[in-house]
């Protein structure tokens, strides 16, 4: 394999000022306008990006062994389309509120919200999932949603404001592991936590699962939570079926049976990566991660 930095550095490109510029811009004309602007920037983009052109490009000949062009087709379109979900973001930050969504799961989200335990919502960088927080808005129960904890600023200022008002309060993991006890309070307090479950960051604790025609670890700390609070786990993706219209899908984790505590968050590991490959074959452009995933 070609040495390339495995990691992530779980930041959302671009400096402060053109995030304020997207921003600004957004507040004056239609959310359109940046889909049209990204046609012109995605090639340049993909030419300079040269490490995450071909981490999506390797993702689409390898994994969904597609041929060559409709690989590099692929991974433009992939391309535009995170572009796309960044200024729905942006746009909501600005105040375009115009999405629409439709949610076939819905009964079992609202079963989770209205329970008195908590649960655990097992997210991932497939779709914008951030954006369910704005459109899915519930005051019965808090989700506290854990970040990467070195997000541009000028992001995670917007974020706050916004996602408050619906009842979601961010929890930036820290380099000190503080962000553990907020998470272990909340879920003791019967509260929601949402967590991504295909990055590792840097972390050890991970369980190597079969995965698109590869072997790749996944984190376990979300599922280990919830064998120690005894709380379900829900996976949850934000789909974009169109220009203002997205799909909210939520599957429910089973429960292991039997074995010790390690065999059952193993287990429920790879369920959820079983779940999360479902998805990514219905919506193989909406996969985001644009690093080397695969193992050797």
């Amino acid at each position: 394999m070609i040495e390339e930095t495995r990691a992530w550095k779980g930041v959302t490109g671009g400096s402060t000022f053109g995030q304020k510029a997207i921003k600004i811009l957004l507040s004056i004309v239609p959310v359109r306008v940046g889909y049209l602007i990204l046609i012109f920037v995605v090639p340049f983009y993909m030419l300079f990006g040269r490490k995450s052109y071909r981490a999506i490009y390797r993702y689409f000949r390898f994994q969904h062994q597609y041929p060559v062009f409709k690989s590099f087709k692929k991974t433009f379109r992939n391309h535009y389309l995170f572009g796309q979900m960044m200024f729905d973001r942006f746009a909501v930050y600005a105040g375009q509120k115009k999405f629409t969504i439709d949610n076939p799961d819905n009964d079992l989200f609202l079963e989770m919200v209205h329970a008195p335990h908590g649960c655990i919502i097992a997210s991932s960088h497939v779709g914008n999932p951030e954006l369910c927080g704005y459109l899915l808005s519930q005051r019965t129960k808090r989700i506290n949603s854990m970040i990467f904890g070195h997000e541009a600023k000028e992001v995670q200022k917007h974020r706050m404001k916004t996602l408050n008002d619906n009842h979601v309060r961010l929890i930036p993991a820290a380099d000190d592991m503080s962000h553990i006890f907020i998470i272990n309070s909340a879920l003791a307090n019967g509260e929601m936590v949402s967590m991504p479950c295909d990055r590792t960051f840097g972390s050890a604790k991970t369980v190597e699962c079969d995965f698109l025609n590869g072997k790749a670890h996944f984190p376990i700390g979300a599922f280990a939570l919830a064998r120690t609070f005894n709380v379900p786990v829900i996976a949850l993706f934000v789909l974009k079926v169109s220009a203002k219209h997205y799909r909210i899908h939520v599957i429910r984790i089973p429960d292991p049976a039997g074995g010790d505590k390690r065999e059952q968050i193993n287990r429920m590991t790879c369920a959820f990566v079983e779940t999360l490959e479902g998805i990514v074959k219905q919506y193989p452009e909406q996969w985001f991660n644009f690093y080397p995933f695969w193992n050797a």
